[in-house]
């Protein structure tokens, strides 16, 4: 398709788009007045409408029926979680016994590291990216250090080339091999926070499996943005938080993934009394029988009013179904790398794209260097209704998500953007 920067082929394609009347279903922020272009879905989703109605169900099954709501609410407290595993499954490829819901992100990798980590005196290593969000970061240091390791011995990233922004795929492939029979696990970023490059994550896995290693994945920026076959790529674990692309809410509750081919393995495990044998749960045993398949690494009672607005999304990805939204995902984000490249020959600035170019290595979200720029634009983009994210030195975040965004936004942000630049 030929793009026009103009407002009219921005509503045309709007009015070709079959997700645009979702934004009706979201509550936007307000700046001077006017809705918000909402670039930060990457962070924290917009709060989808639907949400406030399934918080108050347990309210008020909470105040009319106390305790008894965990047998007797519309939706029992009880085994609220299970009403996730099928609509999650179809979102990250997957068997609804290989999901769970449980906990944060962080704390779900830890706990599956538990499992899928377990060093030996020779096989000891974790493979990761470089530049990883720092949350996997201090995770890595302090699981090595646990087990008596070294980070800098354990530790192993995959570095991108010099003057490169993105990391390679023959370069990681290569780092596995290298490291071969000393690798214990590679445990990566599905999609990249700071450059929004999505990885291979069928060919990696494939390699770890390979060198003899575990394999594991933190989406907290791929659920809900990418395809994934979890299943099929044979990937031994993953988790992601819901609260970016599946708009749950604040620090809300985490996505888990086990493969089925671990379900019946003696795995150790950090167990709680929500993870023991459901149909015996309340006999009290003081011997673990775990749940099988991903439900027995739950650990705690599932804090329902944080599961709610969970329910509101998944129930919503349902509704769309993820090769719509990823149809949508790559035509906006293109039309937005348009946008930036013609604003771009009009003002003195240089615009970098740092995400991959090519559609295959990036999903809803374009990193870009403001050369020339500095905070000063960042701030005047916030005070003139587009929310986007600042990272040092002058990098802006922009992620354009199908659910809620317009190709009308893509258009405004172009024209706030050189009025801010041209106005300085």
């Amino acid at each position: 398709m030929t793009f026009q920067n103009t407002r009219e082929f921005a509503k045309q394609l709007d009015s070709q788009d079959l997700l645009n009347h979702y934004q009706d279903q979201f509550i936007f922020p307000k700046v001077n007045g006017k809705r918000v272009i909402y670039f930060t879905g990457n962070s924290l989703g917009l709060q989808p409408k639907r949400t406030k109605s399934y918080i108050d169900e347990i309210m008020n099954d909470w105040a009319g029926l106390a305790v008894e709501g965990h047998f007797y609410a519309e939706k029992p407290w009880w085994d609220y979680q299970e009403r996730f595993p099928e609509p999650l499954s179809k979102i990250v490829g997957a068997l609804p016994s290989e999901i769970t819901v449980m906990n944060t992100l962080t704390v779900n990798l830890h706990l599956l590291m538990v499992s899928f980590y377990q060093p030996t005196q020779t096989r000891y290593k974790i493979i990761c990216e470089e530049k990883a969000f720092p949350s996997d970061q201090y995770m890595f240091q302090s699981q090595v250090d646990f087990h008596g390791y070294k980070p800098e011995d354990a530790i192993v990233e995959i570095k991108r080339r010099e003057g490169e922004h993105n990391i390679r795929l023959e370069d990681v492939l290569a780092k596995i091999e290298e490291v071969g029979e000393e690798l214990a696990l590679v445990l990566i970023g599905g999609v990249n926070y700071y450059t929004g490059q999505v990885f291979d994550i069928k060919t990696i896995t494939a390699a770890g499996h390979k060198a003899g290693a575990k394999v594991g994945w933190d989406l907290a920026h791929a659920a809900g943005n990418i395809k994934l076959e979890l299943h099929d790529w044979n990937v031994d674990f993953a988790a992601w938080c819901s609260y970016k692309y599946m708009n749950s809410g604040p620090g809300n509750a985490s996505g888990c993934f086990v493969h089925e081919k671990h379900h019946n393995a003696d795995l150790p495990r950090f167990a709680g009394w929500w993870g023991h044998n459901k149909e015996r749960r309340f006999k009290m045993e003081p011997d673990f029988d775990p749940v099988k398949g991903a439900g027995g690494w739950q650990i705690s009672n599932l804090p329902v009013l944080s599961l709610a607005p969970y329910l509101a999304s998944v129930e919503m990805f349902a509704e769309v179904g993820m090769d719509a939204l990823i149809a949508k995902r790559d035509q906006i984000t293109s039309y937005l790398e348009f946008i930036l490249h013609e604003i771009d020959k009009e003002v003195d600035s240089t615009f970098e794209i740092i995400t991959p170019s090519n559609p295959a290595e990036r999903a809803c979200q374009l990193s870009v260097f403001l050369h020339g720029e500095g905070r000063n634009l960042f701030d005047y983009l916030m005070k003139n209704g587009v929310i986007t994210d600042w990272r040092e030195p002058n990098v802006i975040r922009l992620a354009p998500v199908p659910l809620y965004c317009s190709f009308e936004d893509m258009y405004d942000f172009g024209q706030i953007l050189k009025k801010g630049i041209l106005g300085k």
